[in-house]
């Protein structure tokens, strides 16, 4: 016998049948155990015993399931855990649990074909046999059938139910709810008699009855939920289903009504039957008569009342319709309703002593709530009504502020905290309540409180809240008064604000502010007041300064960020960097600061600066034909910062021609003074040669060689246009340099100076010059502080000093990813860094396509790896609890780096290690199909050892190669890269820190980084020797990974870091010197 879905359903009843194919399709089912036994005996067969957990749908518990079943009687026998198992030696015709059924489920699908020796089915045969299972016919061609509702109001101590009927000529009572309910759900044939069956595949419910039984669907699924965890601890166990009925709840009824509205039900109501009704969401038109008679005022309502259809009073039955009303309406009517349900005539009587409140409080609600309400001749000679006006008296005595308010009508004045009533008739006034409560609603708002016959408020804070909002609140709803003394005082804010902001014959910017009617001498208490957060300043002669001004909090921002002492907030005139023009000018504008007054020259210098393809400068004209236009854009860009006196940082992306435009730039300064270009060793003659080549006419000086030999070079400085020397030298003879006043000093790969503390840095700001510049396509290789040092030398102060830099930008973006701090730096560096990427400037530029390859250790090389591995841990454990993690860092450092060699190359770190090595055999093949193929091909590592080796092996193969270290000299690199460009050599190898900068070679067309370096950034400058000008054909970079080691660890690690710089400068960058930055938690990471 096979065990098949249709089988098991026989077993089942829908409900459970139901449950245990969705515990199956929900992957609820464990594993299944399989034992299968021979059956000995005169008639043979097969046992077998099933067992397996199926987890609950609460996801905590799980029932265990036992199943035994032989071939031979084909009987099965099954145990559960659960509450509704029982047991029976033969389930034909009996019942299974749901979790029994679901084994079998499993049992039939996914292991019976194989325990039978059937073949397994195959990918396509099965997605067959789910196709199948779908209608072939599509929803468009189904046929709609009708679905007719009633609904039964509640009565007496029964909920409201609904019954159906359903069909397509005819229509059919559903005689069982639950049942026709689940075969939906279950997606099954239901038969309603000999002239309708109801077929899923055939038939369909319109739009909105689909979303009616879908409702219904999911009452019968939370139903089944709570029966499978609670039917076994309540034997009265309350079903929503009763025969033909669907009880509904008060919410549920609600959200039938809803889905109902746009088709009519069958609707009973008092035992009488309605067809056809409409259900209408919005208001009912409710009608009411007032009246008046001698001692009494009577209100009934005109009509029917309406009936509430559930409890919360939410829908009722009105006029022949369903309404489901606005909740305004709702909350108003339900006490008027209530009033009239309680009383025998429908009527509500009022003492005719009450007329003032009928006429203050009711009649205002009636009028919302009915669509019209109708007064008899009584009611109209005796109310009346007149405009409302408020007015508010405002005065002071002493600390506090008093209000008095007077509610107008015609010549009555009605004050809300005195008792009686001021009548100039014996007619009822119908008062204007909802006004006047929206009035002294205000003034408590603010901090009013109730006090005899005033209002008065006390707190300062209130006081000073109450007069620059409170008071125009109050304006929008009447007349406001005030006495002398409390319009003396006065809150200052942005009315009362004036400056300027001017660029002075000195060169210096002159920024000027004050706060008309306060004396200069407090403004230094006010913006103290500012800084630690309060909201408001009592001056000493009176009145208050609001320090939520909006106006007052920019102007502080600004005396914050530019750093004005308190001693310079007495002066009339401040004066300032003009570097800070730019922060300044974007300030004014972003906070709408336009009581600063910009001269025209300080708008000149702003407008120029941010838009430096208008200025007009002469290109010199050997470079014209030469340069391309965003390089040309670049010459620009010098030449209006060197005219304004500012700094600057080229930033463009490798390769993109950072020393054509400094040239350029160099040579239109031509007559000046000598300027001084400092730069890595390796590439002082590539400065050389690049100059001989782009502009013969520069008398260019090389600071090099012995002590004595520069000491004469500098002596004759004079006698040239350029200086190049690199930043060992500059170290070396800065005392010789800091008498000399240069043009401009220019840093090429500036990234040396990343380290404010550092000698280069400290030695190059030590230099004097008319203007700074730096080169660098790595502004930010680690950390936001290496901007702030380059920032130092090109703009001392912009940036702030060191420690007030970290404050305000570097812990908050980075520890706390601050997004307003982020933007503030963007628009305060943005002016001065000019950055272009490739593929945004150079559109011919071949593509560079870079892709990992993941290498497999060998097995000697994975045992000792994974040896290294465990005395690597222990050692920095100790190492940590011994010193802490900071001070291990080094030594960690070099732990991790044993890790990468083993990686790379074991026999580098391990003497006569003589085992295979993965990533050198994969290297071998990768090198011999390249060069077979006619690619030319750069190989960085960052181990020279590592390099040794390969060149080693190089040599046996008979590869043709070029070798470059820390050790080559200047003059032999450029020779070597001018060789390897002509075509000698197939492979360069190159120490990623000696050749990853300032060299081209754009003669190879393929990139292989041997082992990952902490910083991509540095392979990205690697890469770049080979992918800028002058490449002609793709580049493809292979970085190579060990698999399951430290190299997929940090390649993981240092992504983490790249979004910070990514936003600082709107691009992608990336991280060095990873280990200094490292937390013990990404250390641990390394590990994992």
């Amino acid at each position: 016998m096979r065990i098949t879905e249709a089988l098991i359903k026989q077993w089942t009843d829908d409900i459970t049948f139901r449950r245990a194919k969705q515990y199956y399709e929900r992957d609820y089912i464990e594993p299944l155990e399989i034992n299968q036994s021979d059956i000995k005996g005169i008639i043979k067969g097969k046992q077998l015993d099933i067992s397996a957990n199926v987890i609950s749908f609460n996801g905590f518990n799980t029932n265990a399931v036992n199943i035994k079943w032989d071939s031979i009687s084909n009987q099965i026998q099954g145990k559960c855990n659960c509450l509704e198992y029982e047991e029976a030696e033969d389930y034909e015709g009996a019942l299974l649990c749901k979790h029994i059924a679901a084994v079998l489920l499993k049992y039939s699908k996914e292991y019976q074909s194989n325990l039978n020796g059937a073949s397994k089915k195959s990918d396509i045969d099965s997605l067959i046999e789910a196709f199948n299972e779908v209608s072939e016919i599509g929803e468009d061609y189904k046929r709609e059938m009708n679905l007719e509702i009633k609904l039964f109001e509640a009565f007496a101590n029964e909920r409201p139910y609904i019954e159906l009927k359903l069909g397509l000529e005819k229509n059919y009572v559903v005689k069982g709810m639950k049942k026709f309910i689940s075969s939906l759900i279950a997606g099954e044939v239901i038969e309603f008699g000999k002239g309708f069956t109801y077929e899923p595949n055939l038939h369909k419910f319109n739009p909105v009855d689909e979303k009616i039984i879908e409702m219904f669907m999911e009452i019968r699924d939370i139903e089944g939920e709570r029966s499978g965890y609670y039917d076994y601890y309540n034997s009265n166990n309350y079903s929503m289903f009763s025969g033909k009925k669907l009880i509904l709840t008060d919410r549920i009824l609600y959200k039938f009504f809803r889905l109902a509205k746009e088709r009519a039900v069958d609707l009973t109501v008092n035992g009488t039957e309605y067809k056809n009704v409409k259900i209408i969401e919005g208001t009912m038109p409710l009608k009411f008569k007032m009246g008046m008679k001698k001692e009494s005022i009577e209100l009934e309502q005109d009509g029917n009342i309406p009936k509430p259809l559930d409890k919360e009073y939410r829908v009722f039955w009105y006029e022949g319709s369903v309404y489901i009303p606005p909740k305004e309406q709702c909350s108003l009517y339900v006490p008027i309703y209530k009033l009239m349900a309680s009383k025998n005539n429908k009527k509500a009587v009022f003492s005719k002593t009450e007329g003032e409140k009928i006429a203050s409080y009711l009649l205002p609600k009636l009028k919302t709530v009915a669509k019209e309400v109708v007064f008899d001749k009584n009611i109209k000679e005796n109310f009346y009504e007149a405009p409302l006006v408020s007015k508010i008296y405002l005065d002071k005595k002493g600390d506090i502020v008093t209000a008095t308010l007077k509610f107008n009508y015609d010549e009555i004045d009605i004050n809300p905290l005195e008792k009686g009533e001021a009548k100039s008739t014996d007619k009822i006034l119908i008062r204007d309540i909802k006004s006047e409560e929206n009035c002294e609603g205000i003034l408590k708002s603010f901090g009013f409180q109730e006090e005899q016959s005033d209002y008065v408020m006390k707190a300062e804070k209130n006081i000073v809240s109450f007069i620059t909002d409170g008071i125009y609140k109050l304006q929008d709803l009447g007349e406001v008064y005030y006495s002398e003394s409390f319009k003396n005082t006065k809150v200052y804010g942005k009315s009362s604000l004036k400056g300027g902001i001017r660029l002075n014959e000195d060169d210096l910017l002159e920024f000027s502010f004050e706060l008309e009617g306060v004396s200069r001498e407090e403004l230094k208490n006010i913006f103290s007041a500012l800084r630690e957060k309060k909201k408001y300043y009592k001056l000493k002669e009176g009145g208050f300064v609001s320090l939520e001004d909006k106006a007052i909090e920019a102007l502080g921002e600004m005396i914050s960020f530019l750093d004005i002492k308190d001693k310079d907030l007495s002066k009339e005139k401040i004066l300032l960097s003009k570097y800070n023009a730019l922060y300044l000018d974007e300030k004014i504008k972003d906070k709408e600061m336009d009581y600063v007054k910009r001269s025209k020259n300080f708008r000149e210098l702003t407008n120029n600066i941010r838009d430096v393809r208008d200025m007009e400068y002469n290109l010199p004209e050997s470079l014209d034909s030469i340069m391309r236009n965003y390089q040309k854009v670049g010459f620009k860009w010098f030449k209006t910062l060197a005219e304004y006196g500012f700094g600057g940082i080229l930033a463009d992306e490798m390769g993109l021609g950072k020393t054509l435009q400094t040239i350029a730039f160099l040579l239109s300064e031509k007559g000046n003074k000598q300027s001084i270009v400092i730069a890595p060793t390796s590439l002082v003659y590539n400065w050389q040669s690049e100059i001989e080549k782009f502009a013969p006419e520069l008398k260019v000086l090389v600071v090099t060689g012995s002590k004595k030999q520069r000491e004469e070079m500098i002596s004759e400085i004079n006698n040239c246009d350029v200086v190049i020397t690199s930043y060992p030298l500059i170290r070396r003879d800065i005392e010789e340099y800091k008498e000399i006043s240069f043009n401009y000093c220019i840093l090429d790969e500036a990234q040396q100076i990343k380290n404010p503390f550092s000698v280069n840095a400290t030695s190059v700001k030590e230099l004097k010059a008319k203007g700074y510049f730096a080169l660098t396509g790595t502004p930010i290789e680690n950390s936001l502080m290496e901007l702030w040092s380059i920032f130092d030398f090109i703009m001392p102060g912009y940036l702030l000093t060191h420690d007030k830099f970290t404050k305000r930008y570097e812990t908050p973006i980075v520890k706390n990813s601050d997004v307003t701090a982020l933007k503030e730096l963007n628009k305060h560096i943005n002016p001065f860094i000019l950055r272009r990427l490739k593929k945004d400037v150079i559109k011919e530029l071949p593509p560079k396509i870079e892709h990992k390859l993941v290498v497999e250790m060998t097995e000697e090389q994975k045992k000792l790896y994974a040896a290294y591995l465990d005395k690597a841990k222990n050692e920095i454990d100790e190492e940590i609890r011994e010193n802490g993690f900071n001070k291990s860092k080094i030594k960690i450092l070099s732990i991790l780096t044993r890790l990468r060699q083993i990686c790379c190359d074991p026999s580098v770190f391990i003497e006569d290690y003589e085992g295979d090595n993965g990533k050198m055999e994969a290297l071998q093949g990768i090198l011999e199909d390249s060069i077979g193929q006619g690619h030319r091909i750069l190989l960085f590592s960052q181990f020279t050892s590592v390099l040794k080796n390969i060149r080693t092996r190089l040599d046996k193969n008979n590869m043709k190669y070029m070798y470059l270290d820390g050790s080559t000299k200047s003059k032999v690199r450029m020779d070597m890269v001018n060789e390897f460009n002509e075509g000698d050599a197939e492979v360069f190898l190159i120490s990623l820190k000696a050749g990853g900068a300032g060299l081209n070679l754009t003669g190879a067309d393929i990139v292989i980084h041997f082992d990952p370096w902490w910083n991509p950034a540095v392979e990205e400058q690697a890469t770049d020797r080979a992918h800028r000008i002058g490449q002609q054909k793709t580049v493809e970079v292979i970085k190579l990974l060990t698999k399951g080691t430290i190299e997929e660890k940090i390649y993981t690690l240092q992504e983490k870091k790249k979004e910070m710089i990514k936003n600082v400068m709107n691009e992608d960058m990336n991280e060095d010197n990873v280990i200094t930055q490292m937390t013990q938690e990404d250390l641990e990471s390394l590990f994992a």
